[in-house]
Formats: structure tokens, C-alpha cells, sequence
């Protein structure tokens, strides 16, 4: 009987290499006791980075692991968030292919409503403060104006002609900006309903007339009355932008008094929002000027005076257009106390650089104030290596070469190189050699952190590049088709004297038909093969250089291939998805196993083992057993593709390197991997993809319209009715076994023993099995529990009702179990009404539910009275404003709906 081969998980360990994402934002935070405008924070990958941009350094590492709420709400990438003024609420937008906007309860932790409305992408979200409305920007060209309370699409702006970028709200939200894919940012000026009242007499009648002429249009078919009408938006006029492409976004500080622009290139524009009373004496300046131009030039008596005409120009003023050393992805900016402005910027080469500016003087310019480089590369990492004592790590980009320390992951060198393709460090840790995309080799001295010489070694991009076995020299493959054999040798330096540097020597050249892409020695130097680009790998015997063996079999090149330590097994990575194991005694296949969704990047073993790594283009890290032809385990972090990794000497750490700028450090750990488990988890992922695919989940008997449910089938949506499915049976099979006995207790005459409890039951602490159920209800997320009572079938929304009266009497959960009774009524109303067993029931919810729902609502008044008569004792005491009054704001709405009905009566 065989050995069952134990294999150990390899878990996340580290991020490094990256200071904001590819598709992150940048903002301004204020840490306790810091300084304004010190500290930001940016997304990188899935943590935030808190950095101190006066010392570049990194001061907080957030990883986003504690997960406090999932929202499932499609299967496209998320591509912005936008939560209300007050925090409850979040309004998600999703990349191309979802044309929803989704607003989620974050106190309740539930959706609320999915927009349906637009034709393209929506690219922005804004919610107004004192209005539950909701304005939405697309790529179809429109901005759509919602009203909340309705779930209903109540205007829509038509006044672009190109996909709308991004959008701001000025001026008190009376004035929205919006930037589209030309070089003009429109503006539009906002009045709502409840200002008509604040209008003089002649705005009235105009706007009486307005409403007149709605319903005149009502009559003829359009069904718009005055009620329905909640704003106007009128054109105020367009800024032209220096930048010729599309907007990304739009965004102003705090106060709104500072208005950014950014497009695809590196320009930001800075302009001023100038305040009422600015605007007021720059008008009085102008017509003062037209005035004295007008008398210059002699004019008449009864002539009228000349007017000076308002533009959009005179309220939001230029101030400078700043030019970024890259791309701008992101940028955000704060306002000091002596009015000057900090701007930082996340630039698209993986940096950020920060300026400031004067915004209370004339011709102001801004200043770079700091630029943080150190910690990332500019462009992809596109090979890695370890130090022979695991301690550093080489990564190398297209203009620069970086080593870090793996234990702490900072940079200890930094190098500027050519386009590097393929790097390892020389024995004894002290130089790197690194093979560039013009056929170079470049030798760096870590010491001094020089590059010590650029060898020529071929007339084409070098792909590869490995140590001999006995450490005494290496080969390279390249595209000009050959394969050639260095030594070491130590020279004498010219520039010191007697001091000896490293250099190669060239002694011996492989020529092919074919270009070649990688090349590998058997650890024992016995056997070299050579992957070229006609799809087969060639062995060569590494002495005499006469060919051995012939791979072939790939459809497409093999891109990477490694060699088992015991010069026994050779597999091989190609572009077709598939990597292939092979025997080097016979070249014959072992197994082909498809293993990417995309190209197979990068393949290694693990030393002293039989277990490789592979890296592919789907974003992918997975390990492999090539003795069992099966798959240990998946790697999955990276957001892009990934490019190539390493493992350390020691196989208990990897490293891997992706499109997203980022290397991520991988630790082997004591934990057993059990194959079963992984497979299952597979599965379960594969079938959450497949329900995600899906389409979203409709209510029975309602209609498709403006509005959708909020959320999508999940596993486990599924998984959570599964268990209340099964508390359900539970609780039907206690209260049949109950049954039965009070039947024999009756049929004895006698008090019987009452049957044994459920063991789950006991393990809950000896609770009823309906408590059970409400148990396994209550712990169901609140996210997915309408999709979770959707799935559920119907022959068991009886007994869940029956259970809801008895919570609802015994004042159990109300508000929980109020939530999942509502919705099952709308749900199943039409079965529930027409089932005369259940009438009783619903009947006597209906009683218990009113009762209990006022009795807690007269609680809650009760407790409201008695903290706004604690409030105002304290500050009577204190003569200070203690607590935000909650209420307040809730009167102030309530004051505003009058505001606005007496308007409408007035204006009637």
C-alpha cells in the first residue's frame, strides 16, 4: 500500500511594489494629531496604503481582509462607489456590460433598489443632500435625475452629444458640471420645486406659466402634472478645456471652492468657484470699464447704458493647468486654513506626486512639492529572482532593477537598466546579471549599486537566461536564434586600480532554425533543451552540443518549461493553455494537462521536489504535482495578468510578479492541503460563477421596470435557504415526535418520558425548535436574506407564517421577522390568498403585527423624548451643543415638503 503524499498550503503573505492601483483613487486623510495634508490614502490591490507624502514613506498598511459586508450585486468589476451625505446608502455602478445603478442600505446591510434606465455604462453617481434624489451620468450620452422615493426616472438630460465622463455638483447644488469626451465642460443650472416659493413676483408668474403649459401638454397626452415636476435644468453655458481627449473625472474640494479636471493625458486643470459676492464686484468692475469705454468714446446723451452680460466664465475662473510627469489616474486636493491648496496625484506609471498652490493670488503657479517612486517600479516587472540565501529579491522592469529585502519587503537597491526580460543573481549574492530586450547582458555590483558592464551577447531580444550547474558560467537564449555559453572571470578594473570585477567570457554558440525562448540545463549538466518558436522543445547533450531528443506535441510555443531536480522529468508551459510533462530518458509525454485559461507564463519547480508552479495570463497562480498529474491548489490575488515568479532556494516562499505593477510574496505553512476539499471548492465557484451569469432575480407577478431587486443568487444565498429548509423539517419532525407523545401520554393515562431531544437542538442550548428556526434566520447576512426567502419553495411558507405569529406575539425579533413576512407576502401573494387554511393566519399576523409594530414605536418615542430631555439638560449645564440632534434633521424635511406644497397652492 502506497504513501499518501502529503502537500502543504502556500498562503498570502505580503504586497509590495506597488503605491496605488491601476484602477484605485487617491484622497486626503487627516491622521490623529497629523498634519492636513500630509498623509493619503490610495488603493492597492486589496489594501490601502496610508502614505506620508513629506517623508515618502509608508505609515499604515490596511489590509481589506476583515470583511464586514458582502454586496453581491452583479458579476461585472465594480468601477465606482458613491455613498449618500449621511452614510446610509451606496449607489454602485459596474463596468461595461451592466447598465444598472444599485442603491444599498449600509445600516441595514440590504439592497434596496436596482436602477434600470440607461443604454450604456453609467460612469458617475451623485446623491443630493437635502433631496432624496439621485443623479446618474453614462456613456449613452444622458443624465438621468431619480427620485428615490419612487424608484422612478423623472428627468432626463438629453443636451450631450458624446459619452458623459463625469460630473459635479456646485454653488449649493444648484449648478451641475459635466465633463464628456470633448474638450467642453457643460453646466446647467439647478431650481427645485420648494425654491419657488424664495422667487419674486415675476419669476412666479414665469414659472406659473411653466407649469401651465405642462399641463396644457398633459392634455395632449403627456401625463406630467405640476406635482411631477420636482426641478428645472437650464443651460448656463460651457468652459473649454486646454486637453483635447475625454474627461475622467471631475472633482472639487471640500467646500467646493476649487474645481479639478484630468483627462487621459498627464494635464490637470485647476479652476476657482468663485462665492456670490466675488462674482457680484467682478460684474460691477466690468460694467464700470464698459461705462468709461463708452464715455471714451463719446457717446450720446439718451443713449442707453451699456449692459454687461453674465458668463459662465466669471463665476469659475482658470487658475493654472498643471502638467504631471506621467498619465493621471486619480487625483484629490485639500483647501489650508490660509487658502493654499494641495493637490496630490496618482499617476498611471504606478507614482504619486503632489503640488500646491496659491488660490488667492493672481498668475499663481504651482509647485511639485514631492514625487514617491522608491517603493514601486515605473512600468511591469518582467522577470524575478531569488538570492541563494532567500533573504533578497531581484525584480527588474523595463528602466529599472530593484532588490528587496524579503523579510522587511524594502528596496535596498535601485539600479536604472535597459528593457530586462530575464535576471539571476551570481553565486555568492554580491552581482546580477540581467538579459535585455535589445540582446544585451547588464552585470550590476549591489554594493555600490553600479552597473559594472553592458556585454553585446546577441543581435536580438535575450528571453533567457540560466546558471550552469556548476556555477561557474551561464547560457542565453534569443530571438536571433542561438544559444550561447558564458564563464565567469574576474578583470582588473581600470577605474580601480587593482580591484577585480566580474565580467563573462563567450566560449561556445548553439546555432537553431528557430527563435529560441527559453533555455534550461538538467541539474547534473548533462542534457540542455532549447524551446524555439516552431511549438518544440530540442535536447541537446551539453558537452558535445548533438542533438538527443525532440519535444513535440504543443500547438502553439512553449513559452517557459523547468527541469526536477533529478534531471528525470521536464515539463513544459505553452501558449496554447496546456503544460505537458515529459521523461527525459525517452522524451516520451507523461501527461497533458490543461491548465490556464490563457498562456502559460511562467513554470518552476519546487527544489528538491516533483511539485511545480505555474503562472498564466488568467490572473492565475497554481501548483502542480507532476509525479500524480494533479492539481494542489490555486494562488488567486493578482488583478492582471501574471508575468513570472520565483521560488526561493528553500521552496517555503514565492514570489510573483503581474501587469498590475505589484509582487506578491507567497509563504508556505504547516497546514495540510486536503485534494478533496480544494476540488469541492472548485466546484463551488465554478457554480457561483454560472449562477452569476445568470440573469437577476424578478419578484413573481411583478413587471420589469425602472426598478429591480438589488441583489444576485449567490452560493450563498442558496446555502442559507438550504439551512432554513432544513430547520424547517427539523422543526416539523419535533413537533410530529411532541404530537405522538402527547398522543401516548393521553392513550396511557400517564405522564410518559418525553422523547430525546435533537442533538442540534442541545448543542443550542436546549432552545424550541422554533427558536431553532428563528436562529438560523437571524444569522442568515442581511444582504441575502430576500433572495435567500425567494429561493425558498412555497410548501414551506406556511409553517413560516405560523412561526411569524408566534415571534410576533412573543415579541421576538419583530423587525427582523417583520422584513421576512412582508416580502413572503409580496412574493406569494397570490397562493397565500387563495389558500383558506391560511387566512386564519394571516388574519391574526396582521392583528398581532399592528399592535406590537405600534407598541414599539411608542417605545422608541418614549426613548427619543427622554435623550432630547438629557440633551437638553446638559447643555444647559454645560452651555454647550452636546449631541447632534437626530430629529432635526427630520423636521427640517418635514418643514421643506410644507415649504413645497404651499408653493404649489400659491403658484395654482
Amino acid at each position: 500500500m502506497g504513501v499518501t503524499k502529503q502537500y502543504l498550503r502556500y498562503v498570502p503573505s505580503a504586497v509590495f511594489g506597488v503605491i496605488g492601483g491601476p484602477k484605485a483613487n487617491v484622497a486626503y486623510v487627516t491622521l490623529r494629531g497629523g498634519e492636513r495634508g500630509r498623509h493619503v490614502a490610495v488603493a492597492a490591490c486589496e489594501h490601502v496604503f496610508v502614505w506620508d507624502v513629506r517623508k515618502a514613506e509608508k505609515v499604515i498598511v490596511a489590509p481589506c481582509l476583515t470583511v464586514v459586508l458582502v454586496l453581491r450585486g452583479s458579476k461585472h468589476e465594480v468601477t465606482y462607489l458613491s455613498p449618500s451625505p449621511d452614510g446610509a446608502r451606496l449607489a454602485v455602478g459596474y463596468e461595461d456590460g451592466d447598465t444598472d445603478v444599485i442603491v444599498w442600505d449600509l445600516i441595514n446591510e440590504c439592497g434596496l433598489y436596482r436602477l434600470k434606465g440607461h443604454k450604456d455604462a453609467v460612469t458617475q453617481a451623485l446623491f443630493l443632500k437635502d433631496k432624496n434624489l439621485l443623479v446618474t451620468s453614462s456613456k449613452d450620452s444622458f443624465v438621468k435625475w431619480w427620485d428615490l422615493d419612487t424608484q422612478h426616472c423623472f428627468k432626463t438630460m438629453v443636451g450631450h452629444r458624446s459619452e458623459v465622463w463625469g460630473m459635479v455638483l456646485l454653488n449649493e447644488e444648484g449648478r451641475l458640471l459635466t465633463g464628456t469626451a470633448d474638450s467642453e465642460l457643460r453646466a446647467w443650472d439647478l431650481s427645485y420645486l420648494e425654491q419657488v416659493s424664495d422667487l419674486g413676483e415675476p419669476s412666479k408668474k414665469k414659472v406659473k406659466g411653466l407649469l401651465e403649459e405642462d399641463m396644457e401638454d398633459g392634455e395632449d397626452g403627456v401625463d406630467e402634472s405640476p406635482e411631477e415636476r420636482i426641478l428645472r435644468c437650464d443651460k448656463a453655458g460651457s468652459i473649454l478645456r486646454e486637453s483635447k481627449d475625454r474627461v475622467v473625472s471631475l472633482m472639487t474640494d471640500a467646500k467646493a471652492k476649487v474645481l479639478l479636471c484630468h483627462g487621459t493625458d498627464p494635464t490637470l486643470e485647476v479652476f476657482a468657484v468663485l462665492p456670490a459676492d466675488e462674482v457680484q464686484r467682478r460684474m460691477e468692475k466690468k460694467l464700470k470699464r464698459a461705462k468709461k469705454k463708452a464715455k471714451s468714446q463719446g457717446g450720446a446723451q439718451g443713449v442707453p447704458e451699456p449692459v454687461v452680460e453674465r458668463k459662465l466664465d466669471d463665476e469659475i475662473v482658470r487658475l493654472v493647468s498643471i502638467r504631471a510627469s506621467a498619465k493621471i489616474r486619480s487625483v484629490d486636493c485639500v483647501l489650508t486654513p490660509s487658502g493654499e491648496m494641495k493637490a496630490v496625484l496618482l499617476l498611471q506609471n504606478n507614482t504619486l506626486e503632489t503640488y500646491s498652490l496659491k488660490t488667492d493670488k493672481k498668475d499663481a503657479e504651482a509647485t511639485k512639492t514631492g514625487r514617491l517612486t522608491l517603493s514601486g517600479h515605473r512600468t511591469v516587472v518582467r522577470t524575478i529572482a531569488f538570492s541563494s540565501d532567500n533573504i533578497a529579491v531581484l525584480s527588474a522592469s523595463a528602466d529599472t532593477v530593484k532588490v528587496w529585502n524579503r523579510s522587511t519587503l524594502q528596496v535596498i537597491r535601485t539600479m536604472a537598466c535597459e528593457y530586462a526580460l530575464c535576471s539571476l543573481f551570481v553565486p555568492g549574492d554580491r552581482q546580477i546579471i540581467t538579459g535585455t530586450k535589445s540582446g544585451n547582458m547588464q552585470i550590476f555590483d549591489l554594493a555600490s549599486g553600479s552597473l559594472l558592464e553592458t556585454t553585446p551577447a546577441h543581435k536580438g531580444a535575450l528571453w533567457s537566461i540560466a546558471l550552469s550547474p556548476d556555477q561557474r558560467g551561464v547560457i542565453t537564449g534569443s530571438a536571433d536564434k542561438t544559444v550561447k555559453f558564458w564563464e565567469f572571470e574576474l578583470i582588473k578594473d581600470q577605474e580601480s586600480g587593482d580591484k577585480k570585477r566580474l565580467t563573462v567570457k563567450h566560449t561556445r554558440t548553439l546555432q537553431l532554425d528557430e527563435d529560441v525562448l527559453c533555455v534550461r540545463y538538467t541539474p547534473d549538466q548533462r542534457l540542455l533543451a532549447v524551446s524555439l518558436l516552431d511549438c518544440t522543445v530540442k535536447v541537446f547533450y551539453t558537452d558535445t552540443l548533438k542533438f538527443f531528443l525532440s519535444l513535440y506535441g504543443h500547438k502553439l510555443p512553449v513559452l517557459c518549461m523547468d527541469i526536477s531536480h533529478d534531471s528525470t522529468l521536464i515539463a513544459t508551459g505553452s501558449a496554447d493553455r496546456n503544460v505537458k510533462i515529459w521523461g527525459l530518458d525517452f522524451g516520451d509525454c507523461h501527461r497533458s494537462m490543461f491548465a490556464h485559461d490563457d498562456s502559460v507564463m511562467f513554470l518552476q519547480f519546487v527544489p528538491k521536489t516533483h511539485l511545480f508552479f505555474t503562472a498564466g495570463k488568467d490572473r492565475k497562480i497554481k501548483q502542480w504535482d507532476a509525479d500524480k498529474f494533479e492539481h494542489i491548489q490555486t494562488l488567486e490575488g493578482h488583478h492582471r495578468e501574471v508575468w513570472c515568479l520565483a521560488i526561493s532556494p528553500s521552496g517555503d516562499h514565492v514570489v510573483s510578479s503581474s501587469h498590475d505593477k505589484s509582487l506578491r510574496l507567497w509563504e508556505r505553512t504547516r497546514e495540510p492541503i486536503i485534494l478533496e476539499e480544494e476540488k469541492e471548492m472548485e466546484r463551488e465557484a465554478e457554480f457561483e460563477e454560472n449562477l452569476a451569469k445568470g440573469e437577476e432575480p424578478v419578484v413573481p407577478g411583478e413587471t420589469k421596470g425602472e426598478a429591480a431587486p438589488a441583489g444576485k443568487t449567490s452560493i450563498e444565498t442558496i446555502k442559507a435557504a438550504e439551512r432554513i429548509m432544513e430547520a424547517l423539517e427539523l422543526y416539523r419532525d419535533e413537533s410530529k415526535n411532541m404530537q405522538e407523545h402527547e398522543e401516548a401520554c393521553r392513550a396511557a393515562g400517564k405522564q410518559l418520558p418525553p422523547p430525546k431531544m435533537n442533538p442540534i437542538l442541545v448543542a443550542y442550548g436546549n432552545i424550541s425548535p422554533s427558536r431553532y428556526v428563528l436562529e438560523v434566520i437571524r444569522k442568515v447576512k442581511s444582504s441575502e436574506l430576500e433572495l435567500s426567502l425567494l429561493v425558498l419553495p412555497f410548501p414551506y411558507v406556511p409553517d413560516l407564517l405560523s412561526l411569524f405569529n408566534t415571534f410576533v406575539q412573543d415579541g421576538l425579533e419583530v423587525e427582523l421577522v417583520c422584513r421576512c413576512l412582508f416580502f413572503l407576502l409580496r412574493v406569494h401573494f397570490g397562493q397565500i390568498s387563495s389558500n383558506q387554511m391560511l387566512l386564519t393566519v394571516i388574519d391574526s399576523l396582521r392583528s398581532n403585527t399592528i399592535s406590537k409594530v405600534r407598541e414599539m414605536k411608542d417605545i422608541l418615542g418614549f426613548n427619543s423624548a427622554g435623550l432630547q430631555y438629557l440633551q437638553r439638560e446638559l447643555e444647559a449645564k454645560e452651555d454647550v451643543m452636546f449631541f447632534t440632534d437626530a430629529t432635526s434633521r427630520f423636521e427640517e424635511k418635514k418643514r421643506k415638503r410644507k415649504k413645497r406644497e404651499r408653493a404649489i397652492l400659491t403658484i395654482a
